[in-house]
């Protein structure tokens, strides 16, 4: 019996955090995005040239933003390894009721870069890193 108990809750602990882990955000950066939202290409890695290169940031959320204009804050890594702002880009053709939208971006520096996406409340929706290397 005892061991029966351990197994359910075992398997509605998986769940639970199976299911909290599907409904998070996610910032992908990727070479394009379909007309349904889906990454193409994702990666964590670009290469561009030394004259910039672009590509996209595509932000997916289990809920409506309730917002009409998002900021990207980039961050990059420094000589001792510690994240300095670089720059915001602002993003203000949205509709508050969409759960994912995109926005094309282009990079002129190679490095290693942290991205929060900050929505009009201040509040950060979500994060990632990015590496750049020139061709």
């Amino acid at each position: 019996m005892r061991k029966n108990l351990a197994i359910w809750i075992f398997v509605i602990v998986s769940l639970f955090i199976l299911q909290k882990s599907a409904s998070s955000q996610t910032l992908y950066f990727c070479e394009g995005v379909t007309d349904n939202g889906k990454p193409i290409t994702p990666s964590s890695t670009f290469n561009i040239p030394s004259g910039g290169g672009y590509f996209y940031f595509l932000v997916k959320l289990p809920y409506e933003v309730g917002c009409y204009s998002v900021d990207y804050v980039i961050y990059k890594e420094n000589s001792r390894g510690k994240m300095v702002y670089n720059t915001t880009i602002s993003q203000t053709d949205m509709t508050s009721s969409w759960t994912w939208f995109w926005k094309k971006v282009t990079f002129y520096d190679d490095g290693y870069y942290r991205v929060d996406v900050v929505d009009c409340y201040s509040n950060t929706l979500t994060s990632s890193y990015v590496t750049i290397n020139y061709q």
